[in-house]
């Protein structure tokens, strides 16, 4: 039931909603109070926080390029300052490397709103939140963001072309939206998201998956793992009044539903998910994302923890136990790419090491010994 191909999907759909077998998903959907971890987790408690400090500590020793600002780098500054709210342990990499970049963003010639450039962002946004709240950390960010909602509000609202800016940009609005009690912001997310959903039509309500351009037709991993983090993030800051939240969630369910569907049988999802035939192996960059955002889901309280934990049991153990390496490297990420493609158990990168982390953090969330204990 897991690989239901392209042309059989529709009939398998229709058939587990009809047989009653379809997943359940909470009705509640409360915001995910956004807080840092006070306590740490003892290691020797928690294979979870072992598996995240050996895979940052990897890369920080022995990864490329970490110097930029760039996408890759900002995804894996996220995923490692999760692991110091998650572990307490801190390699003391992601407030040098914000230093050295005067904690500035790049800036791509002629496109002055380009959802990679302002990932980093994010990773500027989690040091001022939870250990420097330092206000020059988000002077450029902030002006990066009140020129595109000025121009947004003119009427350019197709900048989130691609579905990997629903993870690089969109968190970052929704965070100083509320941060600032901007509506305007938050006007201007909605209407780069509905751009990119509806007009661009990206989004694929049959199936619930993302293309990853107006000019593609497969169904991407690593894609619909931007996608699927990027709304859990929204989802996590958002108020649960918020008039927004309602259309991020029903996605966001619609997306968890499908790849609980298609998820292959050794825990990963298929680089083109709904061809298991099309470069079959292991994946995992697409997979921690899609472990990320379910076990979110479940943590919250918006997914069915019944349908849904098995789903991340099985994400994890083939993350942590087949992509990651007993030194903590972590392979099967496929290279940078715009559509599905093969990944060798030699392959790694920053967004990968990134997403790995941050699938861990909600996993031991989920996992006794490994929960931080309540205050």
């Amino acid at each position: 039931m897991r690989f239901p191909g392209i042309r059989g999907f529709a009939v398998l759909a229709a058939a587990v909603t009809a047989s009653g077998l379809a997943p359940a998903v909470a009705t509640a959907a409360p915001a995910a109070p956004f807080v840092p971890a006070a306590q740490s987790v003892p290691s020797a408690q928690c294979a979870v926080a072992d598996a995240m400090v050996k895979a940052g500590d990897y890369w920080v020793a022995n990864g490329t390029n970490l110097a930029p600002a760039d996408w890759q780098n900002a995804t894996f500054h996220v995923g490692n300052l999760a692991v110091v709210r998650t572990t307490g342990v801190s390699n003391h990499q992601t407030l040098p490397w914000g230093q050295a970049n005067k904690y500035l963003l790049p800036q791509t010639p002629g496109q002055p709103f380009a959802p990679g450039d302002e990932a980093a962002g994010e990773a500027y946004l989690d040091l001022y939140t939870y250990f420097h709240p330092d206000p020059p950390i988000l002077a450029d960010l902030r002006s990066r963001l009140a020129g595109e909602v000025k121009s947004v509000q003119s009427g350019q609202t197709g900048y989130w072309d691609t579905v990997d800016a629903l993870n690089m940009a969109m968190p970052s609005f929704a965070r100083i939206g509320v941060m600032d009690h901007s509506e305007a912001t938050l006007d201007a997310m909605q209407k780069l998201f509905q751009h990119t959903e509806k007009q661009d039509g990206l989004f694929n309500e049959l199936t619930g998956l993302w293309y990853h351009d107006a000019g593609t037709r497969d169904f991407w991993s690593r894609g619909n793992g931007w996608a699927l983090a990027g709304l859990t993030k929204v989802l996590q800051v958002l108020p649960a009044n918020d008039p927004r939240r309602p259309e991020y969630l029903r996605v966001f369910k619609k997306m968890a539903t499908t790849l609980s569907l298609v998820q292959r049988p050794d825990g990963f999802w298929n680089t083109n998910l709904l061809n298991p035939f099309d470069q079959a192996g292991p994946e995992s960059s697409g997979t921690s994302l899609f472990t990320y955002g379910i076990a979110w889901g479940i943590n919250a309280g918006v997914l069915d923890a019944r349908w849904f934990k098995p789903v991340v049991d099985r994400a994890w153990k083939a993350l942590s136990t087949k992509a990651e390496r007993a030194d903590g490297f972590v392979g099967y990420v496929q290279p940078e790419a715009s559509g599905p493609g093969a990944a060798k158990a030699t392959d790694t990168a920053a967004y990968g090491v990134g997403a790995f982390l941050l699938a861990g953090q909600q996993v031991a969330d989920l996992t006794p010994g490994c929960a931080p204990p309540a205050a």
